[in-house]
């Protein structure tokens, strides 16, 4: 089974924002079975009827998965699931937590049930099919995210500058060389992200090359600067840099 974990459907409101909104709506037609994420704990708005206008027009099978049960009175749940069932769209509605783990096995199977038989489309042994480049910068961000909590939005990326690889010797992996920048909009943050005397950039890099050098099995020399790029989340250029790796994978 391959799960497509899609971006979230939401108003965009940069071009990056679009580019995002563009793949999961692009996803929908593509997979076998649909899985409807919605947190029961939430109270229900327009954006959920946006989407599931959307998923009603797709033909494949479609399933909802309501989460973060634990959360919600028993008493809520019930008359929840009846009025998504009204709408008469979905094979199944399954109540989960992915906290517990309730109701997650149940959904498995259901997913199991929906999809067609036919020849693995990737090979057993494939973990991702993301090349390093991407995920490299995908792991330094959440390390942006974990240093800096709430002082820097979603609104800072990691662009790969350069990759370099020493050959492979018998007992020696070799080191790669990874240049990176992070992506701020303004001064301010910036300014954060640097941190008194550089403290903030060393503490991100130092737990990115930590991490990299387990997911990669190798030494890893990381250099890491952190770059004003004003607007970058509408500069087509920058999306594309930051993207190749995606839009190569989805084959556009």
């Amino acid at each position: 089974m391959v799960f497509y974990d899609t971006p979230g459907v939401h108003k965009p409101l940069h071009q990056m924002n679009r580019q995002m909104v563009t793949y999961a709506l692009d996803a929908l037609n593509e997979g076998d079975a649909v899985c409807l994420l919605v947190d029961a704990s939430a109270a229900e708005g327009s954006g959920d009827a946006y989407l599931t206008d959307l998923i009603a027009r797709v033909e494949s099978p479609k399933v909802l998965a309501l989460n973060k049960i634990d959360l919600v009175k028993k008493g809520r749940l019930l008359p929840m699931i009846e009025h998504w069932a009204e709408l008469g769209i979905f094979e199944e509605i399954v109540p989960v937590s992915a906290l517990s783990g309730d109701g997650c096995d149940l959904l498995l199977g259901i997913l199991w049930r929906l999809l067609p038989e036919g020849p693995p489309r990737y090979d057993p042994e494939l973990l991702t099919i993301h090349p390093h480049r991407f995920l490299v910068a995908e792991r330094i961000r959440e390390k942006v995210l974990d240093h800096t909590r709430e002082e820097i939005p979603y609104s800072t990326a990691v662009r790969i500058e350069g990759w370099e690889e020493e050959p492979r010797e018998p007992g020696r992996p070799g080191l790669v060389r990874i240049y990176a920048s992070i992506l701020a909009d303004r001064p301010g943050q910036k300014k954060i992200l640097v941190g008194h005397r550089g403290a903030m950039v060393k503490a991100i890099g130092t737990a990115a090359r930590k991490d990299l050098e387990g997911y990669l099995g190798r030494r890893v020399y990381l250099d890491l600067q952190v770059k004003i790029e004003p607007g970058w989340r509408e500069d087509r250029r920058i999306l594309g840099e930051l993207d190749r790796d995606l839009v190569a994978w989805l084959g556009e």
